[in-house]
């Protein structure tokens, strides 16, 4: 009974602090969904990629397994072919898309960090699915204001990944709902934000965690109230909102 009692107070603590990367309250639960349906169907390049990634300092960037395969299944159900993603890091989730995507299917893939996306690029070479990936480094809202000057470029996407500087979702967001068609999807990770929307805010949080918690909270209200979406947040990974272009 004193080690059960231990085990729980471990527990409690573990999660005590917002800023947990997990939203689930049991890492065994997470542990079981990883080992059950992740992991045994995760494709190769992904998981060396993975295993890549961990080994980087700044690895708590990259999107999770469990979320990778979710991106994957959705490009697949929406048949997405034109695609893009703002925020590459190793190119975790960059590798899921560009595996679901056909022969001919095409990323626009954006960071401020060349060397990182560099580390995975390797493994996507390997994949031989590298030819679908434009990469762009700089900062995105350059690039997405040319690309909204030409109205050739309007409703041409099938899918839009965000998962970047989350001081920007919002200025991002008046570009890219320009760029996806009518019936296309925009994806915005981390709006859960390590579970810190629903926390009050003398809670103990992360300085990072803390700093963007009102961006975040900006662009969830935002797109609660946008008319031209259809919207669904889910707990997969820190918290991913599809939003689909309805006008």
């Amino acid at each position: 009974m004193a080690e059960n009692g231990a085990a729980q107070e471990n527990q409690v603590a573990k999660h005590q602090e917002v800023g947990h990367k997990s939203l689930l309250q049991s890492d065994a639960l997470y542990q079981y969904i990883l080992e059950t349906s992740v992991y045994p169907r995760e494709p190769e390049p992904m998981k060396e990629l993975r295993e890549l990634t961990a080994k980087h300092p700044w690895n708590l960037m990259t999107t999770s397994a469990d979320e990778g395969q979710f991106l994957s299944m959705l490009l697949k159900l929406i048949n997405a072919k034109n695609t893009m993603e703002i925020g590459v890091y190793t190119g975790y989730s960059l590798l899921a898309t560009a595996l679901a995507l056909p022969h001919d299917g095409k990323i626009l893939a954006m960071d401020i960090n060349r060397e990182n996306y560099e580390i995975g690029l390797p493994v996507i070479q390997k994949a031989g699915v590298a030819h679908k990936i434009d990469f762009r480094e700089g900062p995105a809202l350059p690039v997405l204001d040319l690309m909204v000057e030409d109205k050739n470029n309007h409703g041409t996407y099938d899918f839009i990944f965000v998962d970047a500087d989350k001081d920007n979702y919002i200025n991002y967001h008046k570009r890219i709902i320009e760029l996806v068609k009518v019936g296309g999807v925009i994806g915005y990770d981390n709006t859960l934000w390590n579970g810190s929307v629903a926390a009050p805010p003398d809670a103990p949080m992360r300085k990072y965690v803390r700093y963007y918690r009102d961006f975040v909270l900006e662009l969830n209200k935002a797109l609660a109230a946008d008319p031209r979406i259809e919207i669904c947040m889910l707990p997969v990974g820190d918290g991913i909102t599809l939003c689909r272009r309805i006008s």
